[in-house]
Formats: C-alpha cells, sequence, structure tokens
C-alpha cells in the first residue's frame, strides 16, 4: 500500500517540485497539496493522507498552528516538517506541537523519501540540527524544573517529615517546640503547595520522597 503524502507549502515552486519529484516514486501517493496551514488542516477529512510535509512559515496558519490542529482532530496523520528553519524558536515548538519529523529543505531527494518510509514505521525522523536543539532543550529544562517539594520552607519540610511518622499536629508541635495552631497553619500550606487533599497524601508523598526516615 502507498503511502499517501499531502503537501502544505506556500511557495509554488517549491510545492510543485516535491509533488513531481514524489509522483516518480512507486512507495508514494500524492493525497493533495494546500498553500497554507488552514488548507492542509482541512483536506485531511477528505484527502485522507498518511504523512503531512509541512512547511512552517504560511500565511493564514502556519505549519506548527497547522500541526498542532492536524494532530489533536487527526492524531493518527503523521507530521513531517520541511523547512528552512533550523534555530530552536521553530524546532521546540513544532516538535511540542506533535511532528514526528523535522528535515531541511536542502535534504536529498532519496533522503525525503527514506524519511517519509521511516515515519510509517514510526520512527521519528530529526535532522542533526533539530535533535541537538532538542536535546539541549530537556537538559535545560530538567535542570531548571522545579519540583513542589522545592516550594516548601525548612520548617514546612519538617512538619511534612513528621506527618510521615505518623504524628498528630499536637506531637508535632512537642517534637517542633511550636504551637499546635502553627502545626495546622503550616500543614495546611504544605497541602496546597503540593497540591495534596490530606495528610494521608501527605505521608505518602513525603515517603516517595525520602522524609519518612527523618528531616530533611
Amino acid at each position: 500500500m502507498a503511502i499517501r503524502v499531502l503537501i502544505a507549502d506556500d511557495h509554488h515552486v517549491v510545492r510543485r517540485g516535491l509533488v513531481f519529484f514524489l509522483k516518480t516514486q512507486p512507495e508514494i501517493e500524492i493525497a493533495g497539496e494546500a498553500k497554507n496551514g488552514l488548507e492542509a488542516v482541512e483536506l485531511i477529512k477528505t484527502n485522507k493522507p498518511d504523512v503531512v510535509l509541512m512547511d512552517l512559515d504560511m500565511p493564514v496558519m502556519n505549519g506548527i498552528e497547522a500541526t498542532r490542529e492536524i494532530k489533536k482532530k487527526y492524531p493518527d496523520v503523521k507530521i513531517m516538517i520541511l523547512t528552512s528553519f533550523s534555530d530552536q524558536d521553530h524546532v521546540i515548538p513544532a516538535i511540542e506541537a506533535g511532528a514526528s519529523g523535522y528535515q531541511l529543505k536542502d535534504i536529498e531527494p532519496d533522503g525525503l523519501v527514506q524519511a517519509i518510509m521511516q515515519l510509517m514505521k514510526g520512527e521519528n525522523q530529526l535532522h542533526p540540527k533539530a535533535t541537538s536543539h532538542l536535546l539541549t532543550h530537556l537538559t535545560n529544562k530538567n535542570s531548571t524544573e522545579r519540583k513542589p517539594i522545592d516550594e516548601l520552607t525548612k520548617r514546612e519540610m519538617e512538619v511534612l517529615g513528621e506527618i510521615a511518622k505518623g504524628k498528630s499536629n499536637k506531637e508535632i508541635a512537642s517534637s517542633l517546640y511550636i504551637t499546635e495552631k502553627t502545626v495546622k497553619t503550616h500543614v495546611s500550606n504544605l497541602l496546597s503547595k503540593l497540591e495534596l487533599a490530606d495528610r494521608t497524601q501527605a505521608a505518602l508523598y513525603a515517603v516517595r520522597n525520602g522524609l519518612a526516615e527523618g528531616n530533611k
């Protein structure tokens, strides 16, 4: 069964060139052409492509918006970005929108066919520059992303540790040399920050985060 490909690109020459070349490939069938993202979204329903070759910089609706809309309405359709842009400001939003592939327009024609075929096998096809940006983004995100527990004050952490030991508010107050009313305030605050419903969830959270054996 041939892979049905829809081509979305606002440059007529580029679009026609892709159609002309891909028509020579026995594994591929042209499912249609779109000159902007909105047309691409609208053609999905009637033309039923397997893959959309999506340019990014298009009028009416750009490639990132179109990718997001297509993946929302037709999650099984695979999107391969085919663009001239290789910077992080284009790569990251495109992948986050749901694109499974990202290639630059200087790709060899045979390489493009191979990438489309691999995409249909479930393999993400990213240009090395796109991969580099994605890895950098993920590394930076992991290093800067704060966990909810990081929002707790030192005292709230101590109270959480005591909750994990099964202590009552009165017992916690005695252990930490604070009033029972203050303990209640800390418990309320930490539940709110951690988005937990009650003390039981707080105790479980503390155990999972290594606070059950003592205060940290």
